[in-house]
């Protein structure tokens, strides 16, 4: 089994995610005040933060995993920032649009701001196209070491 080296971008790119994981963990405290009666919410609201948080903490272990397969695949240029930071940037828009779009007092439908959510959505579907079509070209069709 040959180890796979990160290139620059995507260690880079891992640590910001790593740290970030500290972020998802502020939100289960929050979510754990819920829970517990501390803080009052909606019962709409509940279930979108509820998501917001998962689509979070999956949506980061799905990038951390993305980066592995996008260096394995040796997908360079424009499509590998796409390969790179669509599941990342998913991993900003969904839970944004789950928190931003039910956030306020008695909030019981979202707002405008579900458009993230869809954007996230988005996002995502690009990484995950592109890193499927790099990994599933053959080794002598991947882009030329320049680029």
């Amino acid at each position: 089994m040959a180890a796979i080296r990160l290139s620059p971008a995507s260690r880079r790119l891992a640590g910001v995610l790593l740290l970030s994981v500290v972020g998802v963990e502020f939100g289960g405290r929050f979510l754990t005040t819920v829970a517990q009666g501390e803080v009052e919410l909606t019962e709409f609201q509940q279930s979108f933060f509820r998501a917001g948080h998962a689509h979070a903490g999956v949506l980061l272990i799905l990038g951390l995993v993305c980066l592995l397969y996008a260096d394995a695949a040796d997908v360079r240029g424009p499509w590998g920032w796409v390969t790179r930071l669509g599941v990342p940037v998913a991993a900003i828009l969904m839970p944004a649009g789950f928190f931003f779009s039910a956030m306020g007092d008695g909030v019981t439908r979202a707002n405008g701001l579900i458009v993230l959510l869809y954007l996230g959505g988005l996002s995502l579907a690009a990484g995950v196209v592109s890193l499927g079509i790099g990994l599933l070209k053959p080794a002598d069709k991947l882009a030329p070491t320049g680029s």
